[in-house]
């Protein structure tokens, strides 16, 4: 999970340089969203009762799908269109026997840690929504690298490793700029050549969630 695992990956840093630890910021934005999707779940629930029970035009009823609505998008029930920011990720397209000494083919491809970075990042910059690759994701989404490919909700994918966020772009590249795990990526991508490409979108419109809303396994990291 985005949320449970942004500080670390298998308890250790993949690259040599500082961490910025986000979890404060992570884990009040896993709060928020777990606690509006039960809220979601419950305004639901009674809108289903009450309409097996009411005649169509009911106010209860209006009153209820109104407030479940307001709340969808945060959550990720609902499609959401807005101003949006792209970040790419790629692999470095070089062989670890071209590498300087000290340095192994980890150094040379995207890790777990560099795309929870990002998504960490993005949501402190007050993303309301975000996608990675087809994928429309929440905090509770499960993202987990092997080897060079990426698993995302039980579908495999390859590099490049592309997520997309609505939200205020400027506010949201600022937030990528300030991050130092973002700036270590941004490093190794400089010194070799991992791809790192970073777009403003004018509009994009994101599909509802499709995942479960339940948070299923959780491990607190001390």
């Amino acid at each position: 999970m985005f949320a449970t695992s942004a500080h670390t990956s298998q308890g250790t840093d993949l690259r040599s340089f500082g961490r910025l630890d986000l979890v404060d910021v992570v884990r009040a934005q896993d709060r928020e969203v777990r606690q509006r999707a039960v809220t979601v779940q419950q305004l639901q629930d009674q809108v289903d009762s009450l309409t097996a029970q009411a005649a169509p035009g009911n106010a209860e009823v209006a009153r209820l799908r109104a407030e479940a609505a307001a709340l969808a998008p945060g959550v990720g029930t609902q499609a959401v269109t807005g101003q949006a920011l792209s970040v790419s990720l790629d692999d470095a397209k070089r062989t670890a026997a071209s590498l300087p000494e000290g340095y192994t083919a980890d150094d040379i491809v995207v890790h777990q840690q560099d795309v929870e970075n990002v998504v960490n990042a993005l949501w402190a910059g007050g993303a309301e929504a975000m996608m990675l690759q087809d994928q429309r994701v929440i905090s509770t989404s499960a993202v987990r690298c092997v080897g060079n490919t990426l698993i995302l909700q039980g579908r495999v994918y390859s590099p490049p490793y592309v997520i997309q966020a609505i939200g205020d772009p400027e506010a949201m590249r600022a937030a990528l700029d300030r991050s130092k795990e973002v700036r270590t990526y941004r490093d190794y991508a400089d010194l070799f050549g991992l791809g790192y490409d970073v777009t403003s979108k004018a509009k994009a419109t994101f599909p509802a969630y499709e995942g479960s809303l339940s948070l299923l396994h959780a491990k607190s990291q001390g």
